[in-house]
C-alpha cells in the first residue's frame, strides 16, 4: 500500500546508535516521506532495530537486508531499482547519522517538485563552507576534491561529493544503473555527472552538514583513492558514450 510519492533511501552497516532516531525523525515531517533502509549485514542489530519498528509503520518503513558489506554505491542502486519498481516520483539518498538533517529533506523535495529541478543536491559548498565538527584535514580534502572533480569534469556542481540528494524518478529511469561502476566515495560523483551529461537540471540547496555524534565513519583512504583516480576514467570514458534521456 503505497501512500507517499517520495521515499528517503537511508543505507546502514552498524547504525544502531541512530537508525531509530533518525527513522523517526523523518516520519515527524508533515510531509510524509517513506523510509527505504538497506542493511549490509550490520552485525550490531541494526537491521533487528528497524524489523521492531516495522510493526509500528508498516506502510511507511521498509528494509531491504543485505549479506554484507557490499559498497555504498551498490546499496543505492539496490534502493534505486526497488524505488522504480514502486512508482515513486522522487527517490531520496541520506545518511543514518544525522550528518544530514531530516529538517532539510522537505527543500530538496521543493526545490524537485515546485521548482522543476530534476536533481537537488544538499550542498556544503554553494554558500561557503557549511561543515561542522570536522577536522579542517578532512574539511579540506573535501573541499578540494570536489574542486578537483569540477575542473576535470566540468560539471557546474560546488559539491560534487554530496550524498544527500533528491532524484526525479525520470532522472533514474535515464540511468543505465547497472553501467554505474563506482562503489564508494565516486559513486555520488559518478550520478551526479551521468545526470548532467543526460542533460538534467541539477540544483544545489544549502545544507549545514554535521559530523556524526554517534557510532563510526565508513570513510576510508581507498574510498579517496577510488574518487581521485576514477574522475579521470570517468572523463575518458564520456568522450565515447552517447548520452540520452528516457523520454
Amino acid at each position: 500500500m503505497q501512500t507517499s510519492n517520495s521515499v528517503v533511501i537511508i543505507p546502514t552497516y552498524n547504525e544502531r546508535e541512530n537508525i531509530e532516531n533518525i527513522i523517526r525523525a523523518v516520519f515527524r515531517l508533515k510531509e510524509g516521506f517513506h523510509i527505504l533502509v538497506i542493511d549490509d549485514g550490520s552485525p550490531d542489530g541494526t537491521a533487528t532495530i528497524v524489523k521492531t519498528l516495522k510493526d509500528e509503520f508498516p506502510y511507511q518503513l521498509h528494509l531491504l537486508e543485505r549479506s554484507g558489506k557490499l559498497g555504498l554505491g551498490t546499496a543505492y542502486i539496490a534502493g534505486f531499482k526497488w524505488a522504480l519498481d514502486r512508482n515513486y516520483a522522487f527517490i531520496f539518498e541520506m545518511d543514518a547519522d544525522f550528518s544530514h538533517n531530516p529538517n532539510d529533506l522537505p527543500r530538496l523535495y521543493e526545490a524537485c517538485a515546485n521548482k522543476k529541478a530534476d536533481v537537488a543536491v544538499g550542498s556544503r559548498y554553494i554558500s561557503g563552507v557549511n561543515v561542522v565538527n570536522w577536522p579542517m584535514s578532512r574539511v579540506l580534502m573535501s573541499y578540494f576534491a570536489s574542486k578537483y572533480v569540477r575542473f576535470i569534469t566540468r560539471i557546474p556542481v560546488m559539491d560534487t561529493t554530496a550524498g544527500f540528494v533528491c532524484y526525479r524518478r525520470t532522472v533514474l529511469e535515464s540511468i543505465d544503473l547497472d553501467r554505474i561502476r563506482f562503489k564508494g566515495y565516486a559513486f555520488q560523483i559518478e550520478m551526479k555527472f551521468t545526470s548532467y551529461k543526460l542533460g538534467f537540471q541539477i540544483v544545489e540547496v544549502p545544507i549545514i552538514f554535521i559530523n556524526r555524534k554517534l557510532g563510526t565513519s565508513k570513510m576510508s583512504g581507498g574510498i579517496f583513492g577510488e574518487a581521485f583516480f576514477g574522475v579521470i576514467r570517468l572523463k575518458i570514458n564520456s568522450w565515447f558514450h552517447n548520452y540520452s534521456k528516457k523520454l
